[in-house]
């Protein structure tokens, strides 16, 4: 069954949808200049708010050990969603150091990005292959922007894998065909409006995600 992950849940209410819609991971953003950051105390009463569900992610762009662990105290993640520069050193000591499971990002903008991901691949637990963001993105994901999904048709992952990058309820399906993806992930492809996480639109692209 394919996996799908909503990401940047801010609200105890887009955790129930997820958790409704039967999303196998619900991502919190603890990067401050996302329209989707959440504190690590606003993440845990949310969590708490919902018990059980989706697996807990948290999703951070090049953190400090004393930022994980400050996170990771306030609230147990199942994952740790690295979507930053970290190099796959720091990838590998960020699992040895805190025995979380952990997802690398990559992104993906044209087909010599793909040379990153055997590194990657040997240090991770999963990885995310996403949208490059723009040179000058503010965000480093969440962008609203899809790449060419055709580039990792038959490409060998190593990793359990999700696809994220502009996805939509409207697209899902056809992404899920063209990279040949066992997973996805979406933010605001599941927004009524920047930030702000959609019930309605949450059921749909899981339910898109599932038939296709």
């Amino acid at each position: 069954m394919i996996e799908v992950k909503i990401c940047g849940v801010n609200s105890a209410a887009a955790l129930a949808a997820a958790a409704a819609a039967g999303a196998d991971f619900a991502g919190f953003v603890f990067f401050p200049p996302s329209p989707r950051a959440v504190t690590p105390a606003e993440a845990a009463a949310i969590s708490a708010a919902h018990p059980g569900g989706p697996a807990r992610v948290g999703l951070f762009v090049d953190p400090s050990d004393e930022a994980l662990a400050a996170t990771l105290a306030a609230l147990p993640l199942d994952l740790i969603q690295l979507h930053g520069a970290e190099t796959p050193a720091r990838v590998a000591a960020v699992r040895a150091r805190f025995g979380v499971p952990v997802m690398k990002a990559i992104g993906i903008g044209a087909a010599a990005d793909l040379a990153l991901i055997p590194a990657y691949a040997a240090v991770s637990d999963r990885l995310l292959l996403d949208a490059k963001p723009a040179p000058d993105a503010a965000l480093p994901g969440g962008n609203a922007h899809p790449f060419e999904w055709g580039l990792l048709t038959g490409a060998a992952i190593g990793r359990p894998w999700l696809l994220a990058g502009g996805l939509t309820p409207a697209n899902v399906a056809q992404a899920i065909r063209a990279a040949g993806a066992p997973g996805v992930d979406v933010s605001s492809g599941v927004e009524r409006a920047r930030g702000v996480k959609d019930p309605a639109l949450i059921r749909e692209f899981v339910a898109a995600a599932r038939r296709g």
